[in-house]
Formats: C-alpha cells, sequence, structure tokens
C-alpha cells in the first residue's frame, strides 16, 4: 500500500513471475496490476487484480481500509488482468456496490456466472458522478480503448484521472519506479505497450484525449505501469502522436525475411546506402525479432521497405506473421518500398503489396527490386533507385 495523495492509496501488486502478458507480449520486467483506494465518507476500490495475485491484492486492501468496509468496487475495464477477484470482494463484503458501465455490467455474468449481482450493481454512463462524500468521481465512456465497456474517472479533488489502459506500459512498478518521471525511459515500453494494446484504436483513444483535455489533470494513474504526475504533457504528445498513426521517427526502416542470407544481404545493404545519404536507417529481421517489438518499430517510423524471399509459392510466413500484425493494428500513412527474392518464380512482392495496399494512407514504391537467389552486383543499381525512392 502507499498513498498518493491525501485519502487515494495504491493496492495494487507486481507480478515478476508472468512471461507472456495475454499469453504473447514478453515481459522480461513482469507486469503492474494497478489498483487504487479512494476515501471520503465513502470507501471506493478502484479495480481489482489479475487472480494470479489475488492473495497479495486482498492483503493491500484489507491494509489500507483498516477495518472498515468500502461502499463501492469500480471497475473501469473488465478484462480479467483488472478484475479477477470481483466476485471474491462481493463475498468478503457483503454491503458493496459493484459500479461500471452497463456493458460491463452485462459482461461481468460472463466471467462470474456462479455470483449473484442482482441489486449490488450501478450502471454509470457518460458524465455521472460518484459521490463519496467530500470528493467524487467523474466518469467518461471510453468504449474500444481498448474493450467495449471501458470507462476512466476523475477526481477533482488531487486532479487524478484514472486512466485504464491508456497511459500504461510494461513492466513491474519495483522495477520501473513507482512514478514515471524516476524511469530513464518511459516511452520505450509503453510504446510497445500502446501499438501492441490499443493501437487498432485510434479513433476511440483520439475522442477520450478530447474530453481528458477538458480536464485539470495533476496526475495519471493507469492500470499498468507507474503513475504519471510531471510534465504531463509529454505523455499525452506522444498519445496523440500514436493514436493518429504519425510516425513518431523519421526515417528508414528495412524489415526483412530471409531464408538462406540472400535478403538479408540486400537489405542491409540499402540500409548502407540510405545511411550514406544523411538519413537515419533501421534494419530488423522479423524471422528473429520479437513481434510486438517489430510492431513497434514499424509504427515508429515513417519509411518503411519490406523484404522477403518466396517460399510455397507464397510469402515466407516470418513476413506474413509480421504484416498480419500490422493488419490487426490498423497499421496506416506510410511509405513503403519492396524487395522480393526468389529462385524460380518471385512472388513475394506482390504478396506483400496485396497485404498493405488495402490498408489506409500507404504509398507503394515502384518498382519492386527483385532478386534471384542472391543479390547481384548488377542489382546494386535497382536498390539505390529505390534508396533515393524513398528517402523522397
Amino acid at each position: 500500500m502507499k498513498e498518493i495523495s491525501k485519502g487515494l492509496f495504491y493496492i495494487g501488486t507486481d507480478d515478476l513471475d508472468l512471461d507472456l502478458f495475454e499469453s504473447q507480449y514478453p515481459v522480461p520486467e513482469g507486469m503492474a496490476y494497478n489498483s487504487y483506494l479512494i476515501k471520503g465518507d465513502k470507501t471506493a476500490i478502484l479495480d481489482t487484480a489479475d487472480a494470479r495475485k489475488a492473495d497479495e491484492w486482498l492483503a493491500n486492501l484489507a491494509e489500507a481500509l483498516g477495518g472498515s468496509q468500502p461502499d463501492y468496487l469500480v471497475i473501469h475495464h473488465l478484462e480479467p488482468d483488472h478484475s479477477a477477484v470481483i466476485a471474491k470482494v462481493m463475498n468478503l463484503y457483503p454491503g458493496i456496490v459493484v459500479a461500471g458501465s452497463a456493458k460491463a455490467i452485462q459482461l461481468m455474468a460472463q466471467f462470474f456466472p456462479e455470483t449473484d449481482f442482482g441489486g449490488r450493481t450501478l450502471a454509470l454512463k457518460e458524465g455521472d458522478e460518484l459521490d463519496l462524500g467530500g470528493r467524487s468521481l467523474v466518469f467518461y465512456a471510453a468504449p474500444m480503448v481498448h474493450w467495449p465497456e471501458v470507462m476512466v474517472s476523475y477526481d477533482a479533488l488531487s486532479g487524478t484521472l484514472f486512466s485504464a489502459d491508456a497511459f500504461g506500459k510494461f513492466g513491474a512498478l519495483s522495477k520501473s519506479g513507482f512514478y514515471g518521471d524516476e524511469e530513464e525511459d518511459w516511452a520505450c515500453e509503453a510504446r510497445r505497450y500502446y501499438f501492441n494494446i490499443c493501437g487498432k484504436y485510434g479513433l476511440p483513444v483520439q475522442t477520450l484525449l478530447g474530453k481528458v483535455a477538458k480536464l485539470d489533470v495533476k496526475t495519471i494513474a493507469p492500470a499498468h505501469g507507474p503513475i504519471l504526475r510531471k510534465d504531463l504533457e509529454q505523455y499525452f504528445n506522444l498519445y496523440n502522436i500514436w493514436s493518429r498513426y504519425e510516425a513518431e521517427k523519421q526515417g528508414v526502416l528495412i524489415a526483412y525475411a530471409s531464408i538462406h542470407g540472400g535478403t538479408a544481404k540486400a537489405a542491409k545493404l540499402l540500409g548502407e546506402m540510405i545511411s550514406a545519404k544523411g538519413v537515419k536507417a533501421k534494419v530488423i529481421d522479423v524471422a528473429r525479432m520479437e513481434a510486438s517489438e517489430a510492431v513497434e518499430d514499424a509504427f515508429s517510423y515513417n519509411r518503411v521497405v519490406l523484404a522477403a524471399s518466396s517460399y510455397d509459392g507464397g510469402l515466407f510466413p516470418p513476413m506474413y506473421n509480421f504484416l498480419h500484425h500490422l493488419q490487426d493494428k490498423a497499421w496506416q500513412k506510410r511509405r513503403i518500398g519492396f524487395i522480393e527474392n526468389g529462385t524460380w518464380a518471385p512472388c513475394s512482392g506482390r504478396i506483400m503489396k496485396d497485404m498493405v495496399s488495402g490498408l489506409k494512407e500507404m504509398e507503394l514504391i515502384e518498382p519492386v527490386v527483385t532478386l534471384k537467389s542472391v543479390m547481384k552486383e548488377s542489382d546494386k543499381s535497382a536498390l539505390e533507385v529505390l534508396a533515393n525512392e524513398i528517402i523522397k
């Protein structure tokens, strides 16, 4: 338990043993399941925790309550990493009322089929105020950031925005520091978190930012990651860039997938050509780079070259998987060049173009550079043309 401001306590937990968040994103620094307790004349618990840390979280809650009875359990987001302990809380505190969006209350029965919620819920909508006596929480709908039932809330007394998954990041607080300003680079894992968790939902995030802009926010208390309290404009600015699908970095990402090294050699030479022209180039191997890191890079750069081998009459699977991730996350607003390779029937360029051509505001650069098995001296002039075109 930690007091953030008068009457506002952190009761969340760290999970240092988790290997994959959502069973897909590596979290070498663990994960924080953030939860808060806010006290006026009445007391509200703000979210719970993942089932993995239920006992620890319940102990934190009991310490913060100090023998008193809570009045409300507020659910900002129903995903199990935030809500797995709802039924236990209801059993421990018979007088408690669960407050959340109407959609959250509807969906709770799916997660807790054996729990009777009858007469113990409060459906909240945009602008509703939960009066705690001496302070209150005002609620704002945030559907699809990143589930349809999400709400955020604002405590005017402390100026705290409880932002659910927005402004979250990977990493346990014992690793990163409790406050964001204690970190050397908050944006690194926050960026990977945003693009992979919320990246598809740029428009809903923009809508939420518009609502939040009208509030006097002094502290952001997210559902994951450090509490943010200083120079908040930097966090809002990054979220504005990310949710508008704009590039944070000016340069060229060269993403390749190579079977026997021929395509890799061409991709690396292209990177050297671009760097020699004074433009930043980053070369990544999507067959070996962790997928969420590769997705982060693709969203970060304004220009991308995709280089891949043909395989079984189609596209080499590591590149296909990479582009499939980007399709799922609504990647857009980029200039794209292509390098294909094939020994008897090069076709990877056509498939890569097909996969990105349906995305919004993509400028596809022609012609595709075609290699036959390995890069030859005669191919270097085509790579030079591509280098000049991609940096325009």
